[in-house]
């Protein structure tokens, strides 16, 4: 089996999508540091008290290595914190008291330590944090200045020297590393937001809101809304278990989400089983009316061919009815938790009571609407029709493209007439 090397990061230190910013922030320091500890052991041969200088690096290695594996496996990353730290700052005070105290370089260490540890700190307590880094490392300084024997120095001045330049280089290696993890991660998470704010927004919206924290509201003179919802749903609804029923509703709706981004329209929202978009917003477009429509028709087909399934399987029938009416409406995001970019106007009104009082498994649409598109579509004059609050308007079933316009469209040609026809109609 073959691996990308995005998934082979994902494998070694966690998945985005299931996995917090700080589990894979400390898979991937405890597996770096844990390998930089082992790789320090099997090159400090050289030093004076090589023994111990190996055995804390061999060993702080494989905790670190150990604790990797408890994390990446086992999801316990937040019990390892203080486990980690204490292993950390363990090491470089030993490391302190074997290998040149700080004339051999060895506070720098405590610079990314503490880096380190402040990345990986869920609460707010940083403070804390910092106040044992600085106890410990001012503890180290008074216990050299005041107690020289106790520290280990170097057999000459060019062993310092190495060594000294060694833990510098190091240190900022390490640091480069850290700096390139935090950045890939934080760049991992930034676009995890931005994803989940362009799920909720259109691109454009979330964008203005990003900027100025703030969407002003937008009157369009002419959009294509477009209604539907389930028809018998209450009654399918009792037949099954609100699991089953969220699962069947999330089939049809992820199927309405697929057709609506092949035709330009904007998923405006769904409450229950009811599915709204619109056409035409937020870019203005003079083919939102075609779009709309186009839209509805594959909604009743894709409704058609799974009606055809379940009554192979004998469950219960869903059926839509659908309602487009195009119009003017204004636009723009409510609220300050959990917004949403919603519409307003009459128009939506009407779009509305054309679903509820439309035919079931037809594409319902108002006069306005009709006239924008019955030079490309088949229509049927339903008549007047009594709306709720609208009293009596007039209604077409939209029953197929014209022949002519679905030869072009076999012919993979599908935007060429649409969009030159459409440049006469004044919209």
């Amino acid at each position: 089996m073959k691996y990308t090397l995005l998934e082979i990061i994902y494998k070694l230190f966690g998945d985005p999508k299931k996995n917090s910013l700080e589990h894979r922030l400390f898979n991937t320091i405890a597996l770096v540091n844990g390998l930089l500890n082992i790789f320090g052991a099997l090159g400090s041969f050289y030093l004076p008290d090589f023994e111990m200088i190996f055995l804390l690096n061999l060993t702080s290695g494989l905790l670190m290595i150990g604790m990797y594996f408890l994390s990446r496996f086992k999801s316990i990353y937040y019990i390892l914190f203080w486990p980690f730290n204490l292993t950390i700052l363990i090491y470089l005070s030993a490391m302190w008291f074997y290998n040149g105290g700080s004339v051999g370089g060895n506070h720098y260490y405590f610079i990314p330590a503490l880096v380190i540890a402040t990345i990986l700190m869920r609460s707010q307590k940083v403070w804390f944090v910092y106040l044992i880094y600085i106890s410990v490392t001012a503890s180290l300084y008074l216990t050299e200045y005041f107690f020289k024997e106790r520290i280990v120095a170097y057999s000459s001045e060019m062993d310092r020297y190495l060594d000294a330049g060694g833990n510098y280089i190091f240190v900022q290696i390490l640091t480069g590393i850290l700096i390139f993890i935090l950045t890939r991660n934080l760049n991992i998470e930034r676009k995890k937001s931005d994803s989940l704010l362009l799920n909720i927004l259109p691109e454009s919206i979330a964008n203005e809101l990003k900027v100025s924290n703030s969407v002003i509201p937008m009157r369009y003179e002419s959009i294509s809304i477009l209604f539907t919802d389930m028809a018998g749903f209450t009654k399918v609804a009792e037949q099954m278990t609100p699991e089953e029923l969220v699962e069947e509703l999330h089939i049809y709706f992820h199927g309405f989400d697929t057709i609506i981004k092949q035709h330009r329209m904007e998923k405006i929202k769904t409450i229950g089983d009811a599915y709204m978009a619109a056409g035409g917003l937020p870019k203005t477009n003079r083919t939102h009316a075609i779009d709309s429509v186009l839209c509805g028709l594959e909604f009743q087909r894709f409704m058609a061919d799974h009606k055809e399934i379940r009554q192979m399987q004998n469950l219960p029938v869903w059926e839509l009815r659908l309602g487009i009416h195009t119009g003017p409406a204004v636009a723009g995001v409510v609220g300050s938790d959990k917004f949403a970019y919603d519409i307003w106007g009459d128009s939506v009104n009407t779009a509305s009571r054309l679903e509820s009082s439309g035919i079931v498994g037809e594409v319902n649409i108002s006069q306005a609407t009709y006239e924008l598109i019955k030079d490309f579509f088949e229509c049927e004059h339903r008549g007047k029709v009594m709306a709720k609050n609208k009293g009596e308007i007039d209604m077409y079933l939209v029953k197929s493209i014209h022949k002519h316009l679905q030869d072009e469209r076999r012919q993979n040609r599908p935007n060429a007439t649409f969009l030159s026809l459409y440049q006469s109609i004044d919209v």
